[in-house]
Protein backbone atom coordinates (compact mmCIF):
# COMPACT_ATOMS: atom_id res chain seq x y z
CA UNK A 1 0.00 0.00 0.00
CA UNK A 2 2.97 2.02 0.87
CA UNK A 3 4.40 1.68 -3.04
CA UNK A 4 0.70 3.93 -3.90
CA UNK A 5 1.56 6.96 -1.86
CA UNK A 6 4.49 8.37 -4.23
CA UNK A 7 3.17 8.04 -6.89
CA UNK A 8 -0.82 9.31 -5.83
CA UNK A 9 1.42 12.54 -4.26
CA UNK A 10 3.06 12.66 -7.95
CA UNK A 11 -0.24 12.73 -9.77
CA UNK A 12 -1.46 15.34 -7.52
CA UNK A 13 1.40 17.66 -8.16
CA UNK A 14 0.87 17.28 -12.09
CA UNK A 15 -2.87 17.47 -11.66
CA UNK A 16 -4.32 21.14 -12.23
CA UNK A 17 -4.59 22.86 -8.87
CA UNK A 18 -7.84 23.10 -7.53
CA UNK A 19 -7.73 26.84 -6.74
CA UNK A 20 -5.67 27.84 -9.62
CA UNK A 21 -6.52 31.71 -10.60
CA UNK A 22 -9.43 31.58 -13.32
CA UNK A 23 -7.38 33.65 -16.45
CA UNK A 24 -8.24 35.61 -19.40
CA UNK A 25 -5.92 36.65 -22.06
CA UNK A 26 -6.06 38.48 -25.17
CA UNK A 27 -4.55 37.20 -28.16
CA UNK A 28 -2.80 33.82 -29.09
CA UNK A 29 0.58 35.20 -28.73
CA UNK A 30 -0.24 36.30 -24.89
CA UNK A 31 -2.13 33.36 -24.63
CA UNK A 32 0.84 31.53 -25.34
CA UNK A 33 3.25 32.99 -22.74
CA UNK A 34 0.06 32.49 -20.32
CA UNK A 35 -0.46 29.24 -20.94
CA UNK A 36 3.13 28.09 -20.30
CA UNK A 37 3.93 30.21 -16.91
CA UNK A 38 0.72 28.50 -15.89
CA UNK A 39 1.87 24.99 -16.97
CA UNK A 40 0.21 21.86 -15.37
CA UNK A 41 -1.89 24.81 -12.57
CA UNK A 42 -4.31 25.76 -14.90
CA UNK A 43 -5.49 26.94 -18.70
CA UNK A 44 -5.76 30.42 -19.54
CA UNK A 45 -9.13 30.82 -21.39
CA UNK A 46 -8.37 32.86 -24.56
CA UNK A 47 -10.78 35.88 -25.77
CA UNK A 48 -9.85 37.16 -29.09
CA UNK A 49 -9.42 33.64 -32.02
CA UNK A 50 -6.21 34.93 -34.02
CA UNK A 51 -8.74 35.00 -37.05
CA UNK A 52 -10.09 38.06 -35.64
CA UNK A 53 -8.10 41.72 -35.86
CA UNK A 54 -6.88 42.99 -32.55
CA UNK A 55 -7.32 46.20 -33.70
CA UNK A 56 -10.67 46.33 -34.24
CA UNK A 57 -12.59 43.48 -32.32
CA UNK A 58 -15.60 44.05 -30.35
CA UNK A 59 -17.02 41.43 -27.78
CA UNK A 60 -20.33 39.56 -26.87
CA UNK A 61 -22.17 39.99 -23.53
CA UNK A 62 -21.17 36.70 -22.61
CA UNK A 63 -17.12 37.59 -23.60
CA UNK A 64 -18.05 40.94 -21.11
CA UNK A 65 -19.64 38.52 -18.09
CA UNK A 66 -16.51 36.40 -18.55
CA UNK A 67 -14.05 39.14 -18.40
CA UNK A 68 -15.92 40.56 -15.22
CA UNK A 69 -15.66 37.08 -13.27
CA UNK A 70 -11.69 36.93 -14.06
CA UNK A 71 -9.31 36.27 -11.43
CA UNK A 72 -6.41 38.15 -13.81
CA UNK A 73 -6.64 39.79 -17.64
CA UNK A 74 -3.53 39.67 -19.28
CA UNK A 75 -3.98 42.17 -22.52
CA UNK A 76 -0.81 43.54 -24.62
CA UNK A 77 -1.98 46.93 -24.31
CA UNK A 78 -0.91 50.29 -25.20
CA UNK A 79 -3.52 50.79 -27.82
CA UNK A 80 -3.44 47.13 -29.63
CA UNK A 81 -6.39 45.74 -28.21
CA UNK A 82 -8.27 49.28 -28.79
CA UNK A 83 -11.96 48.28 -27.62
CA UNK A 84 -10.51 45.50 -25.35
CA UNK A 85 -8.70 48.41 -23.35
CA UNK A 86 -11.63 50.46 -23.34
CA UNK A 87 -13.31 47.96 -21.13
CA UNK A 88 -10.39 47.66 -18.30
CA UNK A 89 -12.04 49.25 -15.08
CA UNK A 90 -14.97 50.12 -16.66
CA UNK A 91 -18.39 48.92 -14.53
CA UNK A 92 -18.85 46.61 -17.07
CA UNK A 93 -16.15 43.94 -16.12
CA UNK A 94 -16.47 44.70 -12.52
CA UNK A 95 -14.15 47.11 -12.36
CA UNK A 96 -11.31 44.54 -13.10
CA UNK A 97 -8.21 46.54 -14.14
CA UNK A 98 -6.33 44.73 -17.01
CA UNK A 99 -2.46 43.53 -17.12
CA UNK A 100 -0.93 45.02 -20.10
CA UNK A 101 2.47 43.15 -20.22
CA UNK A 102 3.93 45.86 -22.74
CA UNK A 103 4.26 47.21 -19.26
CA UNK A 104 6.18 44.54 -17.87
CA UNK A 105 10.32 45.36 -16.68
CA UNK A 106 12.20 44.75 -19.16
CA UNK A 107 10.55 45.33 -22.71
CA UNK A 108 12.12 47.42 -24.80
CA UNK A 109 9.66 49.26 -26.62
CA UNK A 110 10.09 51.42 -29.81
CA UNK A 111 8.52 54.81 -31.49
CA UNK A 112 5.89 54.09 -33.82
CA UNK A 113 7.81 54.56 -37.43
CA UNK A 114 6.88 58.15 -39.59
CA UNK A 115 8.38 59.38 -42.78
CA UNK A 116 8.23 57.88 -45.59
CA UNK A 117 6.92 54.44 -46.32
CA UNK A 118 5.75 54.22 -42.77
CA UNK A 119 4.04 57.79 -42.51
CA UNK A 120 -0.16 57.56 -42.25
CA UNK A 121 -1.84 59.00 -44.99
CA UNK A 122 -4.50 61.52 -45.56
CA UNK A 123 -7.79 58.95 -44.92
CA UNK A 124 -5.68 57.81 -41.39
CA UNK A 125 -5.13 62.34 -40.78
CA UNK A 126 -9.37 61.97 -41.18
CA UNK A 127 -9.63 59.73 -38.09
CA UNK A 128 -6.84 62.01 -36.02
CA UNK A 129 -10.43 63.61 -34.21
CA UNK A 130 -11.93 60.11 -33.18
CA UNK A 131 -8.59 59.25 -31.47
CA UNK A 132 -7.98 56.73 -33.97
CA UNK A 133 -4.33 57.53 -35.43
CA UNK A 134 -1.73 55.67 -34.44
CA UNK A 135 -0.32 59.46 -32.89
CA UNK A 136 -3.82 59.23 -31.10
CA UNK A 137 -3.63 56.53 -28.90
CA UNK A 138 -0.31 54.90 -29.59
CA UNK A 139 3.04 56.12 -27.43
CA UNK A 140 4.55 53.23 -28.95
CA UNK A 141 4.14 50.39 -31.80
CA UNK A 142 2.57 48.15 -29.42
CA UNK A 143 3.39 44.83 -31.49
CA UNK A 144 6.15 43.74 -28.53
CA UNK A 145 5.76 40.25 -28.28
CA UNK A 146 7.14 39.65 -31.92
CA UNK A 147 10.73 40.49 -30.35
CA UNK A 148 11.62 37.23 -28.14
CA UNK A 149 13.59 39.18 -25.61
CA UNK A 150 10.20 41.02 -24.78
CA UNK A 151 7.81 37.49 -24.70
CA UNK A 152 10.47 36.45 -21.87
CA UNK A 153 10.43 39.62 -20.31
CA UNK A 154 6.68 39.25 -19.97
CA UNK A 155 6.43 36.10 -18.69
CA UNK A 156 8.17 36.94 -16.04
CA UNK A 157 5.23 39.29 -14.92
CA UNK A 158 3.10 36.94 -15.62
CA UNK A 159 4.55 34.70 -13.14
CA UNK A 160 4.73 37.31 -10.51
CA UNK A 161 0.98 38.43 -11.15
CA UNK A 162 -0.04 34.31 -11.11
CA UNK A 163 2.02 33.86 -7.87
CA UNK A 164 -0.12 37.20 -6.08
CA UNK A 165 -2.88 34.94 -7.13
CA UNK A 166 -2.09 32.46 -6.10
CA UNK A 167 1.55 32.23 -3.81
CA UNK A 168 1.06 28.94 -3.23
CA UNK A 169 2.28 27.81 -6.11
CA UNK A 170 4.65 30.60 -6.56
CA UNK A 171 7.82 28.34 -6.73
CA UNK A 172 6.24 26.27 -9.75
CA UNK A 173 5.16 29.70 -11.79
CA UNK A 174 8.97 31.11 -11.75
CA UNK A 175 10.36 27.48 -12.82
CA UNK A 176 7.81 27.89 -16.07
CA UNK A 177 8.49 31.06 -16.87
CA UNK A 178 12.31 30.49 -16.62
CA UNK A 179 11.95 27.56 -18.86
CA UNK A 180 10.18 29.21 -21.06
CA UNK A 181 12.65 31.76 -21.51
CA UNK A 182 15.41 29.30 -22.44
CA UNK A 183 12.78 27.29 -24.84
CA UNK A 184 12.45 30.78 -26.60
CA UNK A 185 16.10 31.49 -26.89
CA UNK A 186 16.69 28.24 -28.32
CA UNK A 187 13.89 29.01 -30.89
CA UNK A 188 15.61 32.80 -31.69
CA UNK A 189 18.99 31.27 -31.88
CA UNK A 190 17.75 28.55 -34.70
CA UNK A 191 15.56 31.56 -36.43
CA UNK A 192 18.70 33.85 -36.39
CA UNK A 193 20.76 31.48 -38.49
CA UNK A 194 17.76 30.92 -41.00
CA UNK A 195 17.20 34.47 -41.58
CA UNK A 196 21.41 35.77 -41.97
CA UNK A 197 21.50 35.01 -45.37
CA UNK A 198 18.43 36.71 -46.40
CA UNK A 199 19.20 40.19 -44.23
CA UNK A 200 19.43 42.36 -47.17
CA UNK A 201 16.63 41.21 -49.37
CA UNK A 202 13.97 44.15 -49.27
CA UNK A 203 10.34 43.34 -48.77
CA UNK A 204 6.83 45.47 -47.64
CA UNK A 205 4.69 44.30 -45.28
CA UNK A 206 0.58 45.05 -44.98
CA UNK A 207 0.61 47.10 -41.95
CA UNK A 208 3.40 47.84 -39.70
CA UNK A 209 3.54 45.28 -37.36
CA UNK A 210 7.03 43.57 -37.46
CA UNK A 211 9.56 46.02 -36.62
CA UNK A 212 10.67 43.89 -33.30
CA UNK A 213 10.70 40.97 -35.47
CA UNK A 214 12.62 43.01 -37.90
CA UNK A 215 15.35 44.13 -35.69
CA UNK A 216 15.82 41.66 -33.72
CA UNK A 217 16.74 39.72 -36.55
CA UNK A 218 18.16 42.10 -38.94
CA UNK A 219 15.92 41.86 -41.62
CA UNK A 220 15.04 45.02 -44.28
CA UNK A 221 11.67 45.73 -44.31
CA UNK A 222 10.78 48.86 -46.63
CA UNK A 223 7.49 49.98 -46.26
CA UNK A 224 3.90 48.87 -45.19
CA UNK A 225 0.83 48.80 -47.25
CA UNK A 226 -1.43 50.45 -43.99
CA UNK A 227 0.23 51.99 -40.39
CA UNK A 228 0.91 50.47 -37.39
CA UNK A 229 -2.95 50.69 -36.30
CA UNK A 230 -4.31 48.72 -39.46
CA UNK A 231 -6.30 51.98 -40.87
CA UNK A 232 -7.46 50.91 -44.70
CA UNK A 233 -5.07 52.81 -46.80
CA UNK A 234 -5.94 55.27 -49.42
CA UNK A 235 -5.88 55.35 -52.89
CA UNK A 236 -2.55 57.51 -52.62
CA UNK A 237 -1.01 55.45 -50.12
CA UNK A 238 -1.37 52.89 -52.87
CA UNK A 239 0.69 54.46 -55.13
CA UNK A 240 3.22 55.50 -52.94
CA UNK A 241 3.98 51.93 -51.77
CA UNK A 242 3.84 50.81 -55.74
CA UNK A 243 6.59 53.36 -56.10
CA UNK A 244 8.41 52.23 -53.42
CA UNK A 245 8.31 48.45 -54.62
CA UNK A 246 9.92 50.12 -57.57
CA UNK A 247 12.65 52.12 -56.20
CA UNK A 248 13.78 49.77 -53.34
CA UNK A 249 13.31 46.28 -55.31
CA UNK A 250 11.62 45.07 -52.86
CA UNK A 251 11.08 41.12 -53.61
CA UNK A 252 8.04 40.35 -51.30
CA UNK A 253 4.79 41.45 -50.45
CA UNK A 254 3.84 39.97 -47.09
CA UNK A 255 -0.33 40.06 -46.75
CA UNK A 256 -1.78 39.10 -43.41
CA UNK A 257 -4.50 36.10 -43.14
CA UNK A 258 -6.77 38.58 -41.31
CA UNK A 259 -6.78 41.25 -44.21
CA UNK A 260 -8.31 40.97 -47.51
CA UNK A 261 -5.71 39.90 -50.05
CA UNK A 262 -6.62 41.96 -53.00
CA UNK A 263 -4.73 45.12 -51.94
CA UNK A 264 -1.78 43.60 -51.82
CA UNK A 265 -2.86 41.98 -55.32
CA UNK A 266 -3.01 45.95 -56.33
CA UNK A 267 0.31 46.60 -55.13
CA UNK A 268 2.27 43.66 -56.72
CA UNK A 269 0.06 43.87 -60.34
CA UNK A 270 2.67 44.29 -62.99
CA UNK A 271 5.67 44.06 -60.73
CA UNK A 272 8.23 40.80 -60.43
CA UNK A 273 7.62 41.25 -56.81
CA UNK A 274 5.97 37.88 -54.85
CA UNK A 275 3.01 37.67 -52.54
CA UNK A 276 3.65 35.89 -49.16
CA UNK A 277 1.82 35.65 -45.65
CA UNK A 278 2.67 36.65 -42.30
CA UNK A 279 0.49 36.14 -39.57
CA UNK A 280 2.10 38.18 -36.04
CA UNK A 281 -0.92 36.55 -34.32
CA UNK A 282 -1.00 33.15 -34.61
CA UNK A 283 -4.67 32.75 -36.70
CA UNK A 284 -4.00 29.18 -37.06
CA UNK A 285 -2.29 27.97 -34.45
CA UNK A 286 -3.21 25.75 -31.68
CA UNK A 287 -3.33 27.84 -28.69
CA UNK A 288 -1.65 26.42 -25.71
CA UNK A 289 2.05 26.56 -24.16
CA UNK A 290 3.90 25.90 -27.59
CA UNK A 291 1.60 28.15 -29.63
CA UNK A 292 4.28 31.38 -29.19
CA UNK A 293 7.06 29.59 -30.27
CA UNK A 294 5.47 28.16 -32.77
CA UNK A 295 4.36 31.84 -33.88
CA UNK A 296 7.86 32.88 -34.13
CA UNK A 297 9.13 29.41 -36.16
CA UNK A 298 6.01 30.35 -38.91
CA UNK A 299 7.06 34.06 -39.29
CA UNK A 300 10.38 33.15 -39.78
CA UNK A 301 9.39 30.01 -42.34
CA UNK A 302 6.96 32.19 -44.08
CA UNK A 303 9.71 35.11 -44.85
CA UNK A 304 12.35 32.51 -45.88
CA UNK A 305 9.76 31.01 -48.68
CA UNK A 306 9.36 34.25 -50.15
CA UNK A 307 12.65 35.92 -49.54
CA UNK A 308 14.78 33.13 -50.69
CA UNK A 309 12.58 31.97 -53.96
Amino acid sequence: MRLLVPALAALLCTSPALGAPKVIASVVPVHGIVAAVMGELGQPELLLQGSMSEHRASFTTAQIVALGKADLIFIIGHGLETKLAQLSGSEAVNGKTFIELSDAPGVITHPVRQGGAWEPDDDDHKAETAGETSEGILGFDPHVWLDPENAKAMAGLVAIELTKADPEHAQAYTANATAFAASVDLTAAGIAAELAPLKHRPFIVFHDAYQYFEKRFGLTAVGSISDVSAHAPSAQRLEDIRRKLSSTGAVCVFREPQFDSKLVDAVIEGTQARDGVLDPLGASLTPGPQAYRQLLTNLAASLKACLAA
